[in-house]
């Protein structure tokens, strides 16, 4: 939908482009019937979209703020350190984020694709710093100390693989249906060394959070489907064998499934007290500050399980509000990458969804026992600068379309010619 096209609707289609097969690639008639059916291409659409997401954004930010700061206080008076600490360093990320955000969202569109792969080289680089500098924590060596301050340069590749996916679908996009053009430009080697680098640093869930992105990347730019099934199995296979070879995997798929509770490790301990919280939390919750689960009965309540902390908090009435915030962020992104000219910025706003909006909801299923524990913070929520300022970032990059789409409705002309454009798409649709 880059509006470069001047042929009749139903015909494109047909006459197709050299090498490719019809009804296949970034453009096809079905993801373009999904894409336009609940837009509104008007200026007001667009001026909804930017500012729900930058709201949305600043919601959900807000809120973690408030539940970092409940669910660490406890443990760090136990400990003799102020209450203030972790929300006070939450806090200093979350100004640096904005700002970061609100500075990303000025860039150019065609200056944001040269950062592609700048991205990728300095988030690779870092990658493999960790394993040389990094720090341990948990089992897992994803961490490098500065000073009072600590990042996790495998938040930062996540950005920079949406980046450089688009970059790479857009040259790639009259050949996207056929499976060497579409798997090796992607995973060998950039696309499978970062992931091979977090891997070799033990951290299997944000490892797969980076082979979602990469997913989402190809099935957006229109990749044969049987690529997917294919590298369904195989990362199945992989996976398993990796919860195989680690007594600590294993461990959290047995508490998940109900198994070997009570020994000596109790890998259920953790999921356990989550639920206590959320039942003890009812429909309004204990109010906010009240927990009695974050007393040192949940383990990294601040970080992977301040969903728990909030149910309980705040009730199931919260939990819902969360979601909700997260499910209106969802469908502004999905209406920005409808609106997205070019094959660059739809898979690029593509992978950041599926990475927030992903991640939301397997920490949310990780923390009601409707997945494993596989050690993933809750976007916006959890404790944690890297991924704070990370996500921040992912924001700044949708915005950016986001504000060059109202900027183009502005110009005079402009608001006719996407309107004619997305009836084109639907002209084409329902010809198929």
């Amino acid at each position: 939908m880059s509006g470069t096209s001047r042929t009749p609707p139903g015909k494109g289609a047909k006459a197709g482009t050299p090498g490719r097969k019809p009804g296949r690639g970034s453009e096809s008639r079905g993801l373009s019937k999904w894409f336009t059916r609940i837009e509104d291409p008007s200026l007001r659409g667009a001026q909804i979209n930017y500012y729900v997401v930058l709201g949305t954004t600043l919601a959900l930010t807000f809120m973690g703020l408030i539940m970092v700061l409940s669910s660490s206080s406890v443990e760090a008076i136990a400990k003799n350190k102020s209450a203030f600490g972790d929300f006070s360093k939450q806090s200093l990320w979350a100004v640096v984020g904005i700002i970061c955000m609100m500075a990303l969202q000025q860039v150019p569109v065609a200056k944001l694709k040269k950062l592609a792969w700048p991205a990728l080289i300095v988030a690779t680089a870092l990658l493999l710093l960790v394993l040389i500098i990094g720090k341990e924590i948990y089992g897992n060596k994803n961490w490098i100390l500065i000073g009072p301050f600590s990042i996790q340069p495998s938040e930062f590749a996540k950005v920079a693989l949406a980046l450089w996916g688009a970059w790479v679908v857009e040259r790639k996009a009259k050949l996207m249906d056929q499976w060497k053009h579409a798997v090796i430009p992607l995973l060998v080697p950039f696309g499978l060394l970062a992931v091979g680098l977090v891997l070799i640093g033990r951290d299997l869930g944000t490892a797969l959070i980076l082979l979602l992105i990469l997913a989402v990347v190809m099935f957006v730019g229109g990749a044969n489907s049987r690529i997917f099934g294919i590298a369904g199995i195989a990362g199945l296979v992989g996976v398993v064998l990796m919860v195989i070879l680690a007594p600590n995997r294993m461990g959290r798929i047995l508490a998940w499934l109900h198994i070997a509770c009570g020994d000596t490790n109790d890998y259920c301990y953790q999921a356990e007290q989550g639920l206590y919280a959320l039942a003890s939390g009812g429909w309004f919750g204990v109010g906010l500050g009240q927990s009695r689960q974050k007393w040192s009965h949940i383990p990294e309540a601040q970080n992977d399980f301040i969903f728990a902390v909030l149910g309980e908090e705040l009730g199931l009435l919260g939990t819902i509000f969360v979601i909700v915030l997260y499910g209106m962020l969802a469908v502004a992104m999905y209406r920005i990458a409808v609106r997205a000219g070019t094959i660059f910025g739809r898979v690029a706003i593509s992978g950041i969804m599926a990475w927030i909006i992903g991640q939301a909801f397997v920490n949310i299923g990780m923390v009601t026992g409707l997945l494993p524990v596989i050690g993933l913070p809750l976007p916006f929520i959890s404790s944690g600068g890297s991924a704070l300022l990370a996500t921040f970032l992912g924001v700044g990059v949708v915005l950016c379309f986001a504000r060059d789409q109202r900027s183009r409705l502005q110009r005079p002309g402009t608001r006719n010619g996407l309107r004619a454009l997305l009836a084109k798409s639907r002209g084409a649709s329902s010809t198929s």
